[in-house]
């Protein structure tokens, strides 16, 4: 999903945001022939993600500025190591490095927190998977993020896939169709391809949902006792997903009641941004 045409358009409208009308502080006291030289150091350890939206910075403000990126996405690294290596004219440096490190810092904190959690389930089957809470604008960078800390996606938009919650419940039943039928009658106008996922908060829930023949079912703010019974009770004929209450203290023993998928909003709702600096060295012109 971070695709070339994606990544230049968010980070073309980050820059127009960050310089509207140029950057009028580097205009005035950097000469325009200076060059720099820049290192993006890791000052604490991580997972990097986001090279090619910290490069394309750089790109887009000049494309004679050259970006290194010397890891890849999905890469440990430690305090201290180099990350990437920018040349270019001084200008255009300066005024793309705040939106490119806006960007991987971002990107690499959201990669860092999955990976704590892949860790914490590794022992186990399940998936450690996103939400849709995420960034409006930034979904494609925030769920790429994920991936590269081990994690997976869940369906990226509204449009993916068919995901019924209690409120989708409640207007589908409110003409006295029980939530069997009508989860049935909705299943028949989809296209065979569409994957049907159904939201319960309660056992006795499962079986009318079963019933219809969906795909997955998530078991929503479950105690551990419950997963384990909805795990028993599901039994295989569908795909079970786990969701609220998940955190680094409760995610592994979620995962070991033996469900799927767990679903983690926070993950990109929660995510800080890894200190990582830009350290620049500028050559100024030959005066003489």
């Amino acid at each position: 999903m971070l695709t070339r045409a994606t990544i230049d358009r968010v980070v073309a409208s980050a820059l127009e945001e960050d310089a509207p009308w140029g950057d009028l502080t580097s205009a005035s006291l950097i000469p325009a022939a200076a060059l720099a030289s820049a290192e993006l150091i890791a000052r604490e350890p991580g997972v990097f993600s986001g090279g090619e939206v910290f490069a394309a910075a750089f790109r887009l403000v000049d494309p004679d500025v050259r970006v290194d990126v010397l890891v890849d996405d999905g890469d440990r690294f430690a305090a201290g190591d180099r990350l990437a290596v920018v040349d270019g004219p001084a200008r255009s440096v300066l005024t793309a490095e705040r939106v490119g490190l806006n960007f991987v810092q971002r990107m690499s904190g959201i990669a860092t927190l999955t990976a704590a959690y892949v860790a914490e389930v590794a022992h186990t089957g399940a998936r450690i998977a996103d939400t849709r809470k995420t960034t409006p604008g930034l979904r494609a960078f925030e769920r790429h993020a994920v991936v590269s800390g081990g994690g997976h996606n869940h369906r990226f938009s509204l449009s993916d896939a068919v995901m019924a919650k209690d409120n989708h419940l409640a207007v589908l039943t409110a003409s006295g169709l029980s939530v069997t039928q009508a989860l049935e009658a909705a299943i028949a106008r989809l296209p065979h391809t569409t994957h049907v996922e159904v939201e319960v908060d309660r056992l006795d829930q499962i079986e009318a949902v079963l019933a219809a023949g969906v795909d997955t079912i998530m078991l929503d703010n479950f105690s551990l006792d419950d997963l384990r019974r909805g795990v028993e009770q599901i039994a295989g004929r569908a795909m079970i997903d786990a969701s609220g209450g998940v955190n680094l203290d409760t995610v592994r023993r979620i995962a070991e009641t033996g469900v799927d998928v767990i679903s983690v909003g926070a993950l990109t709702h929660a995510a800080r941004g890894l200190d990582l600096g830009l350290d620049v060295r500028v050559a100024l012109p030959d005066v003489a």
